[in-house]
């Protein structure tokens, strides 16, 4: 469940971060950097 919710928090965050400015990979590369924060933080 802590996985699920990390995924979860990690897609929201690029979606806004990354949303249209930065491109596909921008929205990847912010996706695997939150997913990682978010790791640690939990």
């Amino acid at each position: 469940m802590e996985k699920l919710l990390r995924f979860i928090g990690a897609a929201w965050g690029a979606k806004k971060i990354g949303g249209g400015k930065c491109g596909c990979i921008g929205v990847f590369v912010v996706f695997l950097i939150l997913y990682w924060l978010l790791g640690i933080v939990f």
